[in-house]
């Protein structure tokens, strides 16, 4: 049987937006799979102009300049699945997406190389003074100097997050004979010779270097600011990689005038630049020995291949065949296709009693309820139900649409 055909909404009906230059390997997949009706942007859009596109949009994939704000969802008629084609998704408001009944998807290992080979490899410039004598000689000063130049060999480099980065950032770090020490607020098994460290506090007065891998939560805000860099060795270099809140630049910039620090490398900041056309600006602008780049810790063209192919992949088999495994916002269903059955879905607000309703639209009808799945969180419900035999689709929507507390829901073939 022709799967495309039975499809509530067919597939060239469904409308795809890929913005900000989403490597070009998803949009061969979503064409692969049958999709065509796919809107490419290599940019981000501005707020009123993403309210108007998202109006007609079904599936959205976005990287960190597009915020989907409560705002903007809220103007989302159709939208059924959003797509971060990053490891994070704080430029989304999840919260607003689930009670809307959409599902966010992300890459959260796929970008992992990328951002630990650029730590170590800004670690190695700062210890060996990089940034200042390349400053001076683009200015034509002369600094050969080795007195205030090491070797990553030996030092200690204290990782702040031992996940997935993290604990990559420890294997290539030791593999350069570093020391490397780490501290996590969960207890983690560590690789090779790394050594975890009963608090912050100890890491920080033991590193050389400290580099920081954390999500952007209420506890790593200001992670590091004045109190914590005090405690750091005199020379020692601070690396951000991981979220713009979690640093206090004043107070970094602070040490640097006091030359408290040796350098720093930030690759993330609390305000960034909507597009490569708008300036940049940072307290920090103004430091020979800080090296500041522009949010590229995972930009490699390895990394954002395998991220639109992760990605793309979550976000078709959503749309296909309702699966919401990885969904950062939405209880987790793992499934295949069924070509031989009816396959509804329905995402419903968690209440007393809709899935007997739900289960009677169909039993009420004497239809056999071949398979039924179910997940749900505190503020959610999520059902899928295959069903044996001839249905009236048109009519089992209509009686599934009008359960109270239902958010969304589709027939899938």
């Amino acid at each position: 049987m022709n799967n495309n055909a039975r499809l509530s909404l067919s597939k060239d009906k469904i409308k795809v937006l890929l913005l900000e230059g989403v490597h070009r390997c998803g949009i061969d997949l979503f064409k692969e799979n049958g999709y065509s009706n796919i809107e490419y942007l290599s940019g981000s859009l501005e707020h009123e102009e993403l309210i108007k596109k998202i109006k007609d949009v079904h599936i959205i994939g976005i990287r960190s300049r597009t915020l989907l704000t409560e705002d903007v969802l809220q103007h989302a008629e159709k939208l059924i699945a959003i797509g971060c084609f990053s490891i994070g998704t704080n430029q989304v408001d999840l919260i607003s997406a689930k009670k809307k009944g959409i599902p966010v998807f992300n890459a959260p290992f796929s970008n992992t190389r990328s951002v630990a080979e650029l730590v170590v490899s800004e670690a190695i410039l700062l210890l060996r003074k990089i940034p200042e004598k390349n400053y001076a000689a683009h200015k034509g000063e002369w600094l050969k100097d080795a007195s205030s130049s090491f070797e990553a060999r030996g030092k200690v480099i204290g990782i702040i997050g031992y996940g997935h980065i993290g604990s990559q950032v420890s294997i290539l770090a030791e593999n350069y004979g570093m020391n490397v020490i780490y501290y996590d607020i969960e207890k983690k098994l560590n690789l090779g010779n790394a050594h975890p460290s009963s608090s912050l506090e100890e890491l920080l007065k033991a590193s050389d270097i400290v580099t920081l891998h954390v999500p952007e939560t209420e506890l790593s805000k200001n992670l590091i600011a004045k109190k914590e860099i005090a405690l750091m060795k005199k020379g020692a270099a601070l690396i951000n990689a991981s979220r713009g809140s979690v640093v206090n630049l004043d107070d970094l910039a602070d040490a640097l005038r006091k030359k408290l620090l040796s350098g720093a490398a930030i690759d993330v900041f609390t305000v960034e630049p909507t597009s490569n056309k708008e300036r940049f600006e940072s307290v920090l602008q103004n430091f020979s020995n800080v090296i500041l780049t522009p949010h590229i810790g995972g930009s490699t063209a390895e990394a954002q291949a395998s991220i639109a192919v992760e990605v793309s992949e979550k976000l078709i088999k959503y749309s296909n065949v309702g699966s919401t495994l990885g969904a950062t916002n939405f209880v987790e269903v793992s499934l295949t296709p069924n070509v031989n059955k009816q396959r509804y879905l329905h995402i419903h607000k968690n209440k007393p009693g809709i899935l007997n309703k739900i289960t009677k639209v169909f039993t009420t009808k004497k239809l056999n309820i071949a398979s039924q799945y179910l997940q749900t969180d505190p503020y959610i419900g999520y059902v899928i139900l295959d069903i044996d035999g001839k249905v009236d689709s048109k009519e089992i929507m209509k009686e599934l649409k009008s359960i109270r507390g239902t958010i969304k829901t589709r027939v899938l073939y």
